[in-house]
């Protein structure tokens, strides 16, 4: 059998060709909660190394021959990222200081993952790498619901004309960006920056939003 590919099988929310309107059906996330500058915060390098690490334990269960009941080989998702500040009407164009960042880091796992594989995924790498506070981690189930979106194609530091771009679209489609406690502005990371010219970065940018 191949191996689940959710940007290959469900392209349309994840490689937009255009702005589009898409109804994000409920997923299984593990997340972790942070705050602070992703450049520069230790918090955002810890969830990083907490996320890989939940991901590839179960992944990787195959080898071992500790798989999950369930288990199907899939490709591990791309990282997510929900952003917002104490603004309550933040869009995503970055602050003034971007330590006033407060975000939520997720990978998406394959529907087989439950809580109880979470759970067994914690202790798994709590032994491989004891010097991670893994409490911050989570076992999410999260219907995004209705939103708006598009592929940005560039550096980060550029996601505003797209924003802007996103917002125009969402207007003209007679929608209205629903942003509130549980519903972020949201990236998803296609491109790993560590070996990806920044002018070629690929990041979906979506936004909850509702009819006006």
């Amino acid at each position: 059998m191949d191996k689940i590919d959710y940007k290959k099988t469900e392209k349309h929310l994840y490689l937009p060709k255009a702005p589009a309107i898409v109804q994000v059906p409920e997923m299984t996330f593990f997340a972790v909660d942070g705050a602070g500058d992703p450049n520069t915060s230790p918090a955002y390098r810890q969830a990083m190394e907490i996320l890989y690490g939940l991901s590839f334990t179960v992944k990787m269960s195959k080898m071992s021959g500790e798989e999950p009941e369930g288990y199907v080989d899939y490709v591990v998702p791309p990282l997510e990222g929900l952003w917002w500040t104490d603004d309550p009407g933040f869009d995503g164009k970055p602050p003034a200081d971007k330590n006033d960042f407060r975000w939520t880091s997720l990978i998406r796992q394959p529907d087989f993952v439950t809580e109880d594989i979470f759970g067994w995924a914690l202790d798994r790498l709590a032994k491989k790498k004891p010097e991670l506070d893994l409490s911050k981690a989570r076992f999410l189930r999260w219907e995004e619901g209705l939103c708006a979106h598009l592929l940005h194609i560039g550096p980060y530091d550029e996601e505003p004309a797209s924003i802007d771009k996103l917002s125009a679209f969402t207007e003209k489609e007679g929608y209205s960006v629903d942003f509130s406690e549980t519903r972020r502005h949201h990236e998803i990371y296609l491109g790993d920056p560590r070996r990806t010219a920044p002018e070629k970065l690929k990041t979906v940018i979506r936004h909850p939003v509702k009819k006006a």
